[in-house]
């Protein structure tokens, strides 16, 4: 199949495919419009893409993604007493878009998945328990209600126990097996605010 096209769409091709979501067809539509768009378009594009690994940077307190360090968040005047645990840097963004949160969050960068070879230590779980402090009234756990989420969530609970801080976990008006980034504003407010301890 790869002999219909040119090497180099085909690379193209390719290159679309590895993209989250993107099938063959889409893949191949992407690699045709790029042949079609002109030479001033493709420099944006191209350069767009080289400056999001050299721009964008980790917070060192939240480990959310920003474009300055610490992020904006950090440097706010939000409750640093309240901390919200979520999956993913998409995750703060679905969360900041109810307007109903207005605590610190923290970022684990994925979840425990043993299928996966996805352990505690390649998450960030000590990061969460370095930035822990006098200040830190409740912790809650925003991962998505799938197998390994709701395993993060004990796993982090358990870990949290000893220390006195109160942990809750979001409400289930999240359907179980949906992602946080999908979850519409509405059911993201009712779930903060149904909020329970586990």
């Amino acid at each position: 199949m790869s002999g219909i096209y040119p090497k180099a769409l085909s690379r193209l091709i390719e290159a679309f495919e590895s993209f989250p979501g993107i099938g063959r067809k889409m893949a191949q539509r992407l690699a045709f419009h790029t042949l079609e768009m002109d030479d001033k378009r493709l420099e944006f594009i191209s350069g767009a893409i080289k400056n999001v690994k050299k721009e964008v940077v980790y917070c060192s307190v939240c480990c959310n993604i920003s474009d300055g360090d610490p992020c904006n968040i950090c440097r706010s005047s939000r409750d640093k007493g309240t901390i919200c645990v979520v999956q993913t840097p998409k995750d703060v963004i679905a969360m900041e878009k109810t307007g109903e949160f207005r605590g610190a969050y923290h970022v684990l960068h994925g979840v425990i998945s043993p299928m996966d070879g996805i352990g505690p230590e390649d998450i960030k779980i000590k990061e969460l328990l370095a930035r822990l402090g006098d200040v830190t009234d409740e912790v809650i756990i925003a991962t998505s209600p799938t197998v390994e989420g709701e395993a993060t969530a004990m796993y982090i609970s358990k870990l949290l126990k000893p220390l006195d801080i109160k942990v809750t976990r979001l409400a289930h008006g999240i359907p179980v097996g949906a992602d946080i980034e999908f979850t519409d504003e509405a059911t993201l407010i009712m779930a903060l605010r149904g909020r329970t301890s586990i």
